[in-house]
């Protein structure tokens, strides 16, 4: 099943929940996929209700959960990515969180804040918590998982390394790519491993890896972060990214307003989004 959030006004303040059936969507009675998975157990049958059809392509997509209750970033969890930042294999996942208002959709346009040039980019696998819990046990942990998505983790570099917290250039807004769709577990390999994950600029390769390189795997990243605060449905978390970033290039290569970024990860989808400069 896909499952994607799509909007139903000129000013995206309306959006509805839908179920994707070959080229066109079928809405449900629920404001975005975050209130489907909401609704505790037995999502599932509710997404497949039917309801009114509209074409996949006339469609204008939200951020596949546009308001999760938390975002849970990691940094580091790819052995190329590690060495080409110059930094020691962790010994525990590395985390961080961005906000909400970061997030914008599979086709939506990129802004890159005025005060920064150093706008990297970072293809991700992302997942969406269906179940919540504490304490999860990492045998367990994948019974928790709704789906899986596109996730493009958007970096203002100059700004990430203003401190030794990353999160000031990680959550700018309108930055973080999230979709196009939730696909359930049902339709990839177990943890979404084994999947081709790649990310271009303007038609030119810059990240190819598999999510079977993975340092932390899907299990064990949600076995991890439950420890320390409960798991919500429609929780989001980012797996990190593999080599190939524009701040690991000698010289260094950052996005320019006009440039499209592709990324697309195996049996999910594509996110394709313009760089547009932002104004003060």
């Amino acid at each position: 099943m896909r499952l994607t959030t799509v909007r139903l006004d000129d000013e995206h303040r309306i959006t509805t929940a839908a179920r994707q059936e070959g080229d066109e969507l079928v809405l449900l009675p629920y404001a975005d996929v975050g209130a489907l998975l909401s609704g505790g157990d037995g999502w599932q049958e509710r997404a497949a209700w039917d309801g009114e059809r509209i074409p996949l392509d006339e469609a204008c997509l939200a951020p596949v959960v546009p308001h999760p209750n938390k975002i849970v970033c990691l940094g580091l969890n790819y052995a190329t990515h590690i060495k080409e930042m110059g930094r020691p294999t962790p010994t525990h996942p590395t985390l961080f969180a961005k906000y909400d208002g970061s997030l914008i959709g599979a086709h939506d346009d990129i802004h890159m804040p005025p005060v920064s040039d150093d706008l990297d980019w970072e293809a991700e696998l992302g997942v969406v918590i269906g179940r919540g819990g504490r304490h999860v046990p990492r045998e367990q942990a994948l019974e928790h998982v709704a789906g899986y998505t596109v996730v493009n983790d958007v970096t203002v570099r100059d700004w990430q390394h203003r401190t030794r917290e990353f999160l000031s250039g990680k959550t700018f807004e309108a930055t973080t790519p999230v979709g196009p769709a939730l696909v359930t577990p049902d339709e990839l390999p177990p943890g979404a491993s084994g999947l081709t994950i790649a990310c271009s600029v303007d038609g030119h390769t810059m990240q190819k890896s598999n999510t079977a390189d993975l340092l932390f795997d899907v299990a064990d990243v949600i076995a991890y972060v439950s420890t320390i605060i409960t798991l919500l449905p429609g929780d989001l978390i980012c797996t990190g990214t593999p080599g190939g970033v524009g701040a690991g290039r000698d010289p260094k290569v950052f996005l320019r307003p006009g440039q499209q970024l592709v990324t697309t990860v195996e049996g999910i989808g594509e996110l394709r989004n313009t760089v547009v400069k932002d104004r003060l």
